[in-house]
């Protein structure tokens, strides 16, 4: 009378599979944070440059009186609340222009877009080479991350 049941060839195979499949769908999900996280940050840049835009329209300068960035409230990191994936500061200001960046920080450093930049103008930037042309921030890294 033959047994019934599985070999431990077969159950090794198995486990195999699901171990494969366990990896793309953990690397896949990752993946999915990451570009969420980033479509976070950019929503948050936007939103500083009109808080920005809003203040320049008020006072007639970017920069309080005394020359300082005036502050950002509500809008240091990404996401708004919790652990930050990206901080939100000025990289550069001065009474007619700025320069925002979101920095990764904590599980999104590392990140293949690296810093975004925003400017008083509307120009985007980022410090990456996503493409692997020898070229970072050039105007396709700038599309690759900018419009996913």
């Amino acid at each position: 009378m033959r047994q019934r049941g599985f070999t431990l060839i077969e159950l090794l195979v198995a486990v195999a599979i699901v171990a494969i499949l366990a990896t793309v769908a953990v690397a896949s999900y990752q993946d999915h944070i990451r570009r969420s996280a980033r479509a976070e940050a950019k929503a948050v840049l936007m939103e500083a440059a009109g808080f920005m835009e809003r203040y320049y329209t008020t006072n007639g300068r970017y920069t309080t009186v005394t020359g300082a960035a005036p502050p950002l409230i509500g809008l240091t990191q990404s996401p708004k609340e919790g652990t930050a994936r990206y901080n939100i500061r000025f990289a550069a200001i001065t009474a007619q222009s700025y320069t925002l960046q979101a920095v990764p920080t904590g599980a999104q450093t590392g990140d293949e877009c690296g810093t975004f930049t925003l400017t008083h103008t509307g120009a985007k930037g980022v410090s990456a080479d996503v493409d692997g042309d020898g070229t970072a921030g050039d105007a396709h890294d700038i599309q690759m991350c900018w419009n996913r």
